[in-house]
């Protein structure tokens, strides 16, 4: 039984009908494969089909203010990517005459693109012998040929993407790196993977050793940091509140949100009141509060966990420059802030 042959075979009868894979268009396979990064296609094909029909073209998205491509990006989360993803565009309409580099080697140099995005672009567009290993393909090698060697580790990924390039076939580069990923979130399933109906069950070292559920490794994660997060949702008697632009490194940069307070510690009604930073943030302003939430919202991030409680603050006079609130759906704000803006009445 040859490996290549089967999962091809298998692709055949059970590839998912899905946009991107109706093209070769380097623009459009590399905005599909920047929205799935760390994505679930459920999820990130509603993204897909919002970009396309805004952005047609490399150029429009070029043309486009990050203001409008964050909003657009809004709730999908790792906003790096969309920052990333204007800023390639520009360049690449900008540098490159809108023209996508060809190769592996090319498309790696392009901000945002890492192995896996250049080598899945190289092998569906331009048919390059570049293997893709994302999680999906993890979990099938290492259960198929029975190796433990972690997959989050400088040994792991090297050995698992040259065991990958070994088993490409010689043509059809494309739609065997697509065939190797479907099997793995279909058939080869996480959690209660499908070896009954297996056509790689009498090979699969894991389904002889019974190391299933072992399989893959991955070395145990760092800690996960506490965060308090308060926002105060500031409301003036003219229906203004202020939005304030996250313009530092980090995971919500250029997003916007409501003035926030970190502590150490969650903050109750007495700490608010006494708090010398709001003190000073609300001076000269006559201004009453109340919480909105008492149980904190719990926002999980891949390494931080925010613990979140929305602060009611009414005044007389904002203390500064502030927006109406009726504009507030004009701005890309963290999924945490929509959802509030969303539940919460003005």
């Amino acid at each position: 039984m040859d490996f290549t042959n089967v999962i091809t075979n298998w692709y055949i009868d059970n590839k998912r009908d899905l946009p991107w894979r109706e093209t070769k268009n380097p623009y459009l396979v590399w905005l599909s494969e920047i929205i799935l990064q760390q994505t679930q296609i459920r999820q990130g094909l509603p993204y897909y089909n919002s970009f396309v029909a805004r952005f047609p073209s490399v150029f429009d998205l070029a043309e486009a203010t990050e203001e409008e491509v964050l909003k657009l990006w809004q709730g999908l989360g790792y906003y790096s990517r969309a920052r990333n993803l204007h800023y390639t565009a520009k360049y690449i309409s900008q540098e490159l005459d809108g023209v996508f580099p060809s190769n592996y080697k090319a498309l790696l140099k392009l901000k945002g693109v890492g192995d896996y995005t250049a080598s899945a672009i190289a092998s569906i567009c331009y048919e390059e012998h570049a293997a893709v290993v994302d999680g999906n393909v993890y979990r099938v090698l290492s259960r198929y040929f029975g190796i433990d060697t972690p997959i989050n580790s400088t040994e792991g990924i090297k050995y698992f993407k040259n065991l990958a390039q070994k088993l490409l076939p010689k043509k059809n580069i494309g739609d065997y790196n697509q065939a190797l990923m479907d099997f793995g979130s279909k058939q080869c399933k996480a959690k209660n993977p499908d070896c009954a109906n297996c056509p790689l069950q009498q090979k699969c070292v894991a389904m002889q050793l019974e190391t299933i559920k072992n399989l893959p490794v991955k070395l145990k994660k760092t800690k996960i940091n506490k965060k308090y997060f308060n926002f105060l949702v500031l409301i003036s008697k003219n229906n203004k509140t202020i939005l304030e632009q996250r313009t530092y490194k980090g995971i919500w940069k250029n997003l916007y949100q409501f003035p926030l307070f970190e502590t150490l510690k969650p903050l109750t009604c007495t700490d608010f009141k006494n708090s010398p930073e709001i003190k000073t943030f609300l001076a000269n302003s006559n201004y009453d509060f109340t919480l909105y939430n008492e149980k904190e919202i719990v926002h999980k991030l891949s390494h931080q966990h925010l613990y979140t409680r929305f602060w009611i603050v009414n005044v007389d006079a904002l203390p500064k420059q502030g927006i109406n609130i009726k504009n507030l759906d004009r701005y890309p704000v963290p999924i945490l802030i929509s959802n509030f803006i969303t539940n919460f009445s003005f």
